[in-house]
């Protein structure tokens, strides 16, 4: 049949995909909230245009930072595996 080190080769990236997809929705999900709170308070006054402009290119800059950091990770995770990429799809559907 399969040997452990077989099934660790499938089952392992499928949990890094899993994983990543699940992260991947929640940080969309928060980056939908904060943009909605940030047009909100733009439109009700609390915020000015261009605070609201300076607000999210610091966001922007400390995000381009993260990835660049987490470029490291990058080459540690099997994009190529097909594993990967239907944990991945799960990941992303899970509610």
């Amino acid at each position: 049949m399969f040997t452990i080190t077989e099934i660790l080769a499938l089952v392992v990236p499928f949990i890094f995909g899993l994983l990543i997809g699940v992260l991947i929705r929640r940080l969309i999900g928060v980056a939908l909230v904060l943009f909605a709170i940030l047009i909100l308070a733009v439109a009700l006054g609390y915020l000015s245009p261009s605070a609201a402009i300076s607000i999210l290119q610091s966001l922007g800059y400390t995000a381009y930072q993260a990835a660049e950091k987490l470029g490291v990770l990058k080459s540690m995770i099997p994009f190529s595996s097909l594993t990967f990429i239907i944990g991945l799809i799960i990941g992303l559907l899970i509610k």
